[in-house]
Parts: structure tokens; C-alpha cells; sequence
């Protein structure tokens, strides 16, 4: 579970976040809305402890924003599947390699890299492409590899942070369904998202993030 009580953060002499309270449950899917600059990124870089709070608690699983220590960060990261708009693929390594990147680290070995990787590219439809380099890919292809990278450890949640701000209409939806196929298996997802016209389409909690404040909303799908 991810639970923010009483959550505020401020940058400098402005108030982002004011006494923050929500939470989301294992096996959920959340829309985080809100305008660009309203404190949507904010709230993912403090579910993955990027931030700190600058007063109230976050907690995530086991791990509690006052209590975690730096050596702990990366095991709390690794319960989570991050991605990003600007993909941050490394240009210089395969489809491939780029998911192995994040396992390599564990110290996983190499008959389990394989078959982890294998199998994350296929959830995203994308087994065939594993040996080209991302600049072969389309914008698609490549949000698709970051989400490959992002399921590789498994992580009980996914944390996706504008992740079709970069793309088409047909695309951004291709996206967004293929966050939900995954979400219907298990992995819960938090897509922070300012495209209102996606949100609509499916029937799905939202939280919208205004003026350091968060809200429950319902809109009707269409």
C-alpha cells in the first residue's frame, strides 16, 4: 500500500504540496491529474523517496519516508516500476540490454536475465524488436521498452509519469490500454496525466492535484 498522511513539501518559498492524505491500494489503477506544474511529479518522486517530505509521512510497503535510510532506497525502488515521458533509454545498447540494465544490478544471473527480460518484452509486444538500438524504434516502441524495463523486477506498483505526453492521439492510447492489460494482472498503476481526454475513456479512480490540494473526482466515460 502507498498511504500520504498529512503530506506537505515545499520548494524554496513555495508551497507545492499542503497536508496531502490519500491512498492507494494494491491492484488499483489511479489517475493523478492536474496542470503541468501543479505537483503531480512531485507526489511520484515522493512515493519513490527522490523527495522527502518537508513535513507529514509517506509510506510505501514497509518503508516509511521518516524512518528510511539511504542504504535501504534502492530495495523500496525496486518494488516500483518507473516511467518516464523522456524514456531515458541508453543509445548506445540494445532493447535488450536496456531492460537488463535494471537487473544487472541485483546481481541476477545470467540465465535469469534472460528469461526475465524475455518475458517482459513480450508483455509489451515487443520480443521481436530485442535486438535493435531504441533510435530503430518508433515513440511508441520506445515508451513500450521503458515499461519493459519498469515490469523486469516485478514491482508491485507502476508509476507512470506522463507517459504519453510524447505521443500521438492512436498511440497515447495504445499506451494507455496496455497499462491497463497489465494492471488487470496485478500490478497496480499510478499514471500521472494533464490529457483529460484519456482519462475519460476509461472508468478508473482519479485524483486531481489543485493548488497543493488532492480530490477524489468522477467523470463519465465517453
Amino acid at each position: 500500500m502507498i498511504r500520504f498522511s498529512d503530506v506537505s513539501f515545499s520548494y524554496g518559498p513555495s508551497t507545492v504540496l499542503d497536508k496531502v492524505s490519500f491512498e492507494v491500494k494494491p491492484g488499483e489503477f489511479v489517475f493523478l491529474v492536474g496542470q503541468t506544474g501543479s505537483g503531480k511529479s512531485t507526489i511520484l518522486k515522493l512515493i519513490y523517496m527522490d523527495f522527502q517530505p518537508t513535513s507529514g509521512i509517506v509510506m510505501v510497503g514497509k518503508y516509511l519516508s521518516s524512518q528510511i535510510q539511504h542504504r535501504d532506497t534502492p530495495q523500496l525502488r525496486r518494488t516500483l516500476g518507473i516511467i518516464f515521458q523522456d524514456f531515458r533509454l541508453l543509445d548506445d545498447r540494445s532493447i535488450f540490454d536496456n531492460v537488463a540494465f535494471a537487473l544487472h544490478v541485483t546481481g541476477a544471473s545470467g540465465v535469469e536475465i534472460k528469461k526475465r527480460v524475455l518475458r517482459a518484452l513480450a508483455e509489451v509486444g515487443l520480443s521481436h524488436q530485442r535486438n535493435k538500438m531504441p533510435s530503430e524504434l518508433s515513440g511508441g516502441e520506445q515508451q513500450r521498452v521503458v515499461i519493459a524495463r519498469a515490469l523486469v523486477n516485478h514491482p508491485h506498483f507502476l508509476l507512470a509519469d506522463e507517459p504519453t505526453g510524447n505521443l500521438d492521439p492512436t498511440t497515447s492510447r495504445e499506451i494507455l490500454q496496455l497499462l491497463k492489460d497489465i494492471n488487470t494482472r496485478g500490478t497496480a498503476v499510478i499514471m500521472a496525466t494533464h490529457n483529460y481526454e484519456l482519462v475519460r475513456r476509461v472508468n478508473e479512480r482519479i485524483l486531481q492535484v489543485r493548488e497543493g490540494k488532492i480530490f477524489e473526482v468522477e467523470l463519465r466515460t465517453g
